[in-house]
């Protein structure tokens, strides 16, 4: 799966977002900070948190995520937002190793709230660490519920040698539940499972839908193009996946696939 499509960047929504969507809108309704419990803690047994930068706002993360988070005591909502915000940068700048480290510190603080485990998942999806990823995902789903995460998990599956488990996922009904855009992404993800499954002709019933359509520009196009013009090359059907490269090529704004150059190696795309 394509790594900044998941990206849980500040001021743009969650992966998987339809997660929270299932939830009552609004913050949760906060106790005076007087009210509020204090067990005594043990700080010698707090996890070190890792050094924040200095210029870190927690006011950058999303703000469903911020309202999410309201549930909790507000400097601990703070931090965890700092934290969150210290990691997407991270994924930003290509180093998720170290976006990690901040996902793993929040979740110790705040393993009970759905988001904090979200993206605990994502940070650990780019940072190929597939057995925690899927953990946190479920995790996630199980305290927030919705359909959401479901490509990422079943990418987590194939990862772990399980294409069978992430086909098991895109024939779930939370599947059926899906947004467009996600349900394109798992349709990818079970794609590639077929072939991982030596089925490539199944590979490349498994990306057909109204969406698969050269003249259509969604958001999502541009994989999904790429992805059905790979399956193509790889049956044989070479003047096909050219002309679905090429529309990949166009449809890809970003620069995020090698669709022209994969066209070009095919001996019709553009030099």
């Amino acid at each position: 799966m394509g790594a900044s499509r998941y990206y849980f960047v500040v001021n743009r929504r969650f992966p998987g977002g339809d997660a929270r969507r299932d939830r009552p809108a609004g913050p949760r309704a906060r106790r005076p900070e007087t009210e509020r419990p204090r067990p005594e803690v043990d700080e010698s047994r707090r996890p070190v948190a890792p050094a924040l930068p200095e210029d870190v706002d927690p006011a950058d993360l999303d703000r469903d995520v911020q309202r999410e988070l309201m549930a909790l005591p507000t400097g601990l909502a703070e931090l965890i937002s700092k934290h969150l915000v210290a990691a997407a940068r991270l994924l930003d700048d290509d180093d998720p190793k170290q976006a990690l480290e901040h996902a793993r510190f929040v979740r110790t603080r705040a393993a009970r709230v759905p988001i904090v485990r979200e993206a605990a998942g994502v940070v650990a999806y780019h940072a190929q660490e597939w057995a925690e990823a899927l953990s946190e995902l479920r995790a996630a789903r199980r305290l927030g519920g919705g359909p959401g995460l479901l490509a990422m998990m079943a990418d987590c599956e194939r990862a772990l040698g399980r294409p069978e488990r992430a086909l098991d996922l895109a024939r779930s009904p939370e599947a059926r539940q899906l947004a467009p855009e996600d349900a394109a992404e798992l349709r990818i993800v079970a794609s590639g499972a077929r072939r991982d499954l030596g089925q490539p002709d199944a590979a490349v019933v498994a990306l057909q839908g109204p969406d698969l359509d050269l003249a259509r520009r969604d958001p999502w196009s541009g994989r999904l193009f790429y992805a059905y013009a790979d399956s193509l090359a790889t049956v044989g059907r070479i003047d096909e996946a050219v002309r679905w490269f090429m529309a990949a090529a166009d449809a890809d704004e970003d620069g995020e696939t090698d669709a022209a150059e994969r066209a070009a190696e095919l001996g019709a795309g553009p030099s």
